[in-house]
């Protein structure tokens, strides 16, 4: 497997991974215009042409035959262009010595704090691929890309991930609240806003602090968890050092997690080595390898030995990143406790 730039000739497979996605992955819609049209400025970001607040950088994960089966993103900063918006999770004390009376109420405030951050986004891999390293290569493979290239990303680096809804695609949280200020359903929302359509977002959405004692129960209870098949995504990144500081999604309440991209696992202990081609042996770990490229970056996960400044891999991983013995790969173990 090899994580790569989008092409124009992915489209077709694009469209298709975007149709089994489901609800709740609003970057990736079901769109051949729009997701051509975000392919087109993802080659343009990998060839240095665009402004980080057009920057969208686009991987595929491609397996040996060259079929793509999954997708993963990071763009460059939030918000520059068009409005950025979130939910900040905040508290209301009200109190009365007279009565006896000392109340808590969790507020919800609409804000734009996460403007200008790099954001991780897009992920998904094709059901009959969660398997083996595939899900962890495409999900990491992006910090390697971003140590390689620090200066086109922020120092920030955020992830929004998928809130609760049930097997019918409903969310609880968007049945209490947007509904009544919408008239429409979760999944007509979700898809406007994956394909660029957000000013009515701040056209429909209230702007006051919104007590979360008026919502349901069931709205309560979703504020800032992530649906479960997006778990082990979740406990992935946390490893890597992301965490949540209160700023939830105002669709579904799902949270957006947040590092400083520096201090990222995979940034900030990855290594420039000397690919060398040999035998790792069998007590090797899996290593997270990049060609140290931009547009013919290729990103693979294997097992690799570090030895004496070099990183030993096998042929094939040689092969699958189109290196040669004594180029410059950069390198980290791909578990975060490896």
């Amino acid at each position: 497997m090899i994580v790569r730039p989008v092409r124009s000739a992915d489209l077709p497979a694009l469209i298709d991974l975007a149709r089994s996605t489901g609800a709740g992955l609003t970057t990736l819609p079901a769109n051949e215009e729009r997701l051509a049209h975000r392919v087109g400025w993802a080659e343009k970001a990998f060839r240095g042409e665009a402004e980080r607040a057009d920057a969208d950088y686009l991987f595929v994960l491609e397996d040996d035959a060259g079929k793509v089966v999954g997708i993963s993103a990071v763009a460059g900063a939030v918000g520059l262009r068009e409005p950025w918006y979130n939910y900040r999770v905040g508290l209301t004390v009200s109190a009365s010595q007279e009565l006896n009376i000392h109340r808590q109420v969790p507020t919800l405030f609409m804000a734009n704090d996460l403007t200008g951050n790099s954001e991780l986004c897009s992920l998904f891999l094709h059901a009959d691929y969660r398997n083996g390293l595939n899900g962890r290569l495409l999900s990491k493979a992006r910090f390697l890309f971003i140590a390689e290239f620090r200066q086109l990303f922020g120092d920030k680096l955020i992830a929004e991930m998928r809130g609760m809804s049930d097997e019918y695609g409903r969310s609880p949280f968007w049945e209490s609240l947007g509904r009544h200020f919408f008239k429409m359903e979760f999944s007509q929302a979700d898809y406007l806003t994956g394909v660029g359509n957000k000013a009515f977002i701040a056209e429909l959405m209230p702007k006051f602090p919104l007590y979360t004692c008026f919502l349901s129960e069931d709205a309560r209870a979703v504020i800032g968890r992530v649906h479960p098949d997006t778990e082990p995504a979740l406990a992935m990144l946390k490893a890597e050092g992301f965490s949540y500081q209160g700023y939830v999604d105002i669709f579904d309440a799902g949270p957006a997690i947040e590092a400083e991209t520096g201090k990222i696992r995979a940034v900030q202990g990855s290594q420039n080595l000397v690919l060398a081609i040999g035998t790792p042996g069998d007590d090797a770990e899996p290593f997270l390898v990049h060609n140290r490229k931009c547009q013919d970056c290729r990103i693979t996960a294997a097992p690799a030995r570090l030895a004496a400044g070099t990183l030993v891999v096998d042929p094939l991983t040689a092969k699958r990143l189109r290196l040669s013995a004594g180029d410059q790969v950069r390198a980290v173990p791909l578990a975060a406790h490896g």
